[in-house]
């Protein structure tokens, strides 16, 4: 009975919207298990056997989010030696798996095979080549938008680099690195719609977003959309299978993913501008100072080169010229 229902909602949508449910249903089981299984000494990440603590990145009187990150270095510290003395050399890093452009797998690129690319996945090769002189030397792990803290604070992975926007409350439970894109919260659906962005024509509507997302967080404190009935899903791609069903009106979230979904599937459109401004940062332990400085340092230097590369492979078809996106944010350390 679910198959025929999804069926009858999906006729009209074409392959790309059932290519977006076959990924959300395909993202159930993969969530269930790592995209590789773990092996070696040191466990799955920085709570794992033998691994050291750094000096603790402090996120106390935090008004700017964008200026709590420690100043780059290149050295080692005890988190970095832990990882390198892992039997197997890997750095293991918590990523997306189906949001487009940013961290997925393209089934129509068939020298892509299995393997994840995007966005952050260069990010995440960069990291690896400094850190383990590998750009490969990286266990992937598919995480959920509302589990990337608790898999931060618990050792499942070294990192997170998963479209991750630094906030102050989220710096109490985590590290950041410095901003490595900048972005802000916008409104997807139908181009049908009525709806005209993030304003009043969202009353009474239907409105999705990730658990855990900074959008999420928006919706259930803003009196404007108070007569809206807010839905939250784990990840922010069921937002656009919600959409498609018609469970949803709208989808809010950031901009730029926002602008790789309407990519994906030609009958959603962005509506409005963006309202707010959002920076995505590198998330690691806050007890592991060595490594966020090193990952600075990184970013510093791809900043420089790598960054822009990147962005025009990965980004630039799908967002504007004027876009506030289009080039890296200026780092700025306390």
């Amino acid at each position: 009975m679910i198959a025929r229902r999804l069926r009858a909602s999906l006729r009209g949508w074409g392959g790309v919207g059932a290519m977006a449910v076959a990924c959300a249903v395909a993202l159930v089981f993969a969530l269930l298990l790592p995209l590789s299984d773990a092996h070696g000494e040191g466990g799955a990440g920085l709570g794992g056997q033998g691994l050291g603590r750094g000096t603790q990145a402090k996120a106390e009187k935090c008004t700017d989010p964008q200026d709590q990150s420690p100043a780059p270095s290149s050295a080692d510290g005890p988190t970095i030696e832990a990882i390198k003395a892992r039997q197997d050399r890997r750095l293991i890093v918590g990523v997306d798996q189906n949001s487009y452009r940013w961290g997925y797998r393209d089934p129509n690129n068939p020298k892509a095979g299995s393997d994840l690319e995007g966005f952050d996945i260069d990010l995440v090769h960069a990291i690896a080549k400094d850190i383990l002189g590998d750009p490969d030397a990286v266990q992937f792990r598919a995480i959920p938008t509302s589990q990337r803290i608790s898999a931060v604070k618990d050792g499942t992975v070294d990192m997170v680099v998963r479209t991750m926007t630094i906030t102050c409350d989220r710096l109490t439970d985590v590290a950041f690195s410095a901003p490595y894109f900048k972005t802000g919260q916008q409104v997807l659906a139908p181009d049908s719609s009525s709806i005209t962005g993030y304003d009043k024509s969202l009353a009474g509507k239907r409105i999705c977003a990730a658990s855990g997302s900074t959008a999420l967080a928006k919706l259930t404190t803003d009196k404007m959309v108070a007569s809206a009935t807010v839905i939250a899903v784990p990840n922010q791609l069921d937002c656009l299978v919600r959409l498609q069903l018609g469970e949803a009106d709208a989808v809010v979230t950031d901009g730029a993913l926002a602008a790789s979904q309407a990519a994906q599937d030609p009958t959603v459109r962005l509506k409005g501008d963006t309202f707010t401004t959002e920076y995505y940062g590198v998330a690691m332990q806050k007890q592991s100072g060595d490594l966020v400085r090193r990952v600075n340092q990184i970013l510093a230097d791809y900043r420089k080169d790598g960054w822009r590369r990147s962005y025009d492979k990965w980004l630039a078809p799908t967002l504007k010229d004027d876009s506030p996106s289009k080039e890296p944010p200026t780092a700025r350390y306390k």
